[in-house]
């Protein structure tokens, strides 16, 4: 019984952020925060048409991307902040990086990506400048992903933004705004810049009212995280 409860709620849940998403932007897509929740319910999701999922800690997702092999049509986004020594187990196993703000790990990316794969690739950006924070600062852009171009096996695909918490709907505006336009002006150097990530469950609905493309979506999707 408890598992068809799940099911009907990530259900539910699934499509009422599906309608809403498709009525503002129909070439959007949902990210689901997969983080702390359970292979069971991952699978849910994916019986509901989800396929993109996104993991913060390579210990806990590995595991599940081996339990969920046969399912070869998910992609799995690592979000999580990127440390040195686990970046050959995230080139083989993710499909993209979300969190990319340091080309030393640019290139040990790069590195230990299988011959023949391509990570997409989001830059994170630390709109706000916050210390305990991972991104690279507003005005780095531009020279960052010009420099991203070195690398053969990594596809810039877009930026990522974790805005600061709890600031008032006009500010967050403000700074949605500011990477909404940083982002089209990026698409005009590279071609295959189709993804502005930004937006999460409490904030989705604002972000892709300013031109979000890919909004992370965990609680509102899977409940509250055990």
């Amino acid at each position: 019984m408890a598992n068809t409860e799940n099911m009907t709620s990530i259900k539910d849940a699934f499509s009422q952020i599906h309608t809403q998403i498709k009525a503002i932007n129909p070439d959007a897509r949902i990210l689901a925060v997969s983080k702390k929740q359970s292979v069971s319910k991952i699978r849910e999701a994916y019986d509901c048409g989800q396929r993109h999922f996104g993991e913060n800690y390579l210990q806990e997702a590995l595991p599940k991307i081996a339990d969920l092999g046969a399912l070869t049509d998910i992609q799995w986004h690592f979000i999580g902040p990127i440390q040195s020594n686990k970046c050959k187990a995230i080139a083989e196993h993710f499909d993209w990086i979300q969190s990319l703000d340091r080309l030393e790990i640019a290139e040990k990316l790069n590195r230990h990506c299988p011959e023949s794969k391509a990570l997409q690739v989001c830059v994170q950006v630390n709109l706000d400048k916050e210390a305990q924070k991972a991104g690279i600062a507003f005005e780095e852009i531009e020279t960052f992903c010009k420099a991203l171009q070195q690398y053969k096996h990594l596809t810039l695909r877009g930026l990522m933004l974790i805005p600061k918490a709890e600031q008032k709907d006009e500010t967050l505006l403000a700074g949605f705004m500011k990477m909404a336009s940083c982002f089209k002006n990026l698409k005009k150097h590279y071609p295959e810049m189709d993804t502005l990530s930004m937006g999460m469950s409490q904030d989705y609905i604002l972000a892709l009212e300013t031109g979000a493309t890919m909004v992370r979506i965990g609680s509102a999707l899977f409940g509250e995280r055990q």
